[in-house]
């Protein structure tokens, strides 16, 4: 009996395609999985923001991922004068009681810190948080301002509005603004150059990368450790790492194996919701700044530097220093709040550090 078109089509498409299908699939699925199983989602559980580099964060409800990070985060940095040079914590850990805080009505950045040799007195300044192209134009000046070892154009403020932070840090300095979008972009390098990441990408000025993504579990396994090596209760906030994200997380540390996540509403995800994916670029390499007590500015001489050096340098390319967090790239923009749900969609086991600052 001969067979019908149909027949002979389904067996050709059983025979030849299926397989090939098949194969393709399960390639796809190594690759993802390519550092282990997938973990089961997770949530976001606080949201925090940096206006200003080195200064104390804010935490936010929500907050609106860009290519360059979360809107607001790390845009302005303290500057030397007249070299344009950045200053950060770690040469100055009273840096972290300048408190920036935004003002949802007016749109504004206000900025606060305690004035030398007073006690009550509080030096202070407001600053549009969304500026204009016209406003910088009228109140700021293009200077060449460097962090680390790239320059890049940002607007300078005048002294008049900062000139009372020289006291507070010792010495003569400029504020300086980048804006997210600009035509002259701060290119990521190290691991996020375009030859590691495939794409163009850039940001403000964070050190490396647009978002750090930290784990609660990670954080609480570190902090187990510290009270057994200081036979005491102590332990640290996450704000100690500054991180942008902080997840529930599954595991202590699974966030080493990361490699894409993607972000979406806890419920079903509306048809208008366009998750937006990060790309997970690298571990977080870590100096001295989480000894800092960011609410005081103070520095502890050994935690929690000494622990992580004993177990946490776990990164082939950078083993002279711990890690704790992972770095990240966004690939769209969206809307993320606190509750949203983290999926881990594809996992490593070749992150590697790349020189980068």
């Amino acid at each position: 009996m001969e067979l019908s078109s149909a027949t002979q089509g389904a067996i050709i498409l059983t025979i030849f395609i299926l397989p090939i299908v098949s194969y393709t699939y399960y390639q796809r699925r190594l690759q993802l999985t390519a550092g282990g199983p997938l973990p089961p989602p997770t949530e976001i559980t606080s949201l925090f923001i940096y206006p200003i580099k080195s200064c104390h964060g804010i935490s936010v409800p929500s907050a609106r991922l860009l290519g360059t990070g979360l809107d607001l985060d790390r845009q302005w940095m303290w500057v030397t004068y007249p070299d344009y040079k950045f200053l950060t914590i770690r040469n100055l850990s009273k840096m972290t009681l300048i408190r920036p805080s935004y003002n949802t009505e007016t749109d504004t950045l206000v900025i606060t810190a305690p004035a030398p040799n007073s006690v009550d007195e509080k030096l202070h300044f407001e600053i549009p948080a969304h500026p204009s192209e016209e406003w910088l134009a009228n109140n700021t000046d293009v200077v060449p301002a460097t962090v680390w070892s790239t320059t890049t154009p940002a607007h300078c403020y005048s002294t008049t509005l900062t000139s009372p932070f020289d006291n507070f840090f010792g010495q003569e300095v400029r504020l300086v603004y980048k804006p997210p979008i600009s035509p002259e972009p701060r290119r990521l390098i190290g691991n996020g150059s375009k030859q590691h990441l495939g794409r163009d990408a850039s940001v403000c000025f964070a050190d490396l990368m647009p978002v750090l993504v930290g784990s609660e579990k990670s954080l609480a396994e570190l902090n187990s450790r510290l009270k057994k090596a200081e036979d005491t209760s102590f332990s640290i906030p996450i704000g100690r790492f500054r991180p942008n994200i902080l997840v529930r997380g599954d595991k202590p540390w699974d966030e080493d194996r990361w490699k894409m996540l993607r972000i979406s509403p806890a419920e079903k995800s509306p048809k208008a919701y366009k998750a937006p994916l990060l790309d997970v670029v690298a571990r977080c390499a870590r100096c001295h700044v989480p000894n800092v007590d960011t609410e005081t500015g103070e520095e502890h001489k050994r935690q929690p530097w000494d622990t992580l050096m004993k177990y946490r340098r776990v990164d082939p390319g950078i083993t002279f220093k711990p890690c704790f967090g992972m770095l990240c790239v966004p690939r769209t923009e969206a809307t993320v709040d606190v509750g949203m749900r983290v999926e881990v969609t594809a996992t490593t086991k070749s992150h590697r550090y790349v020189k980068g600052m």
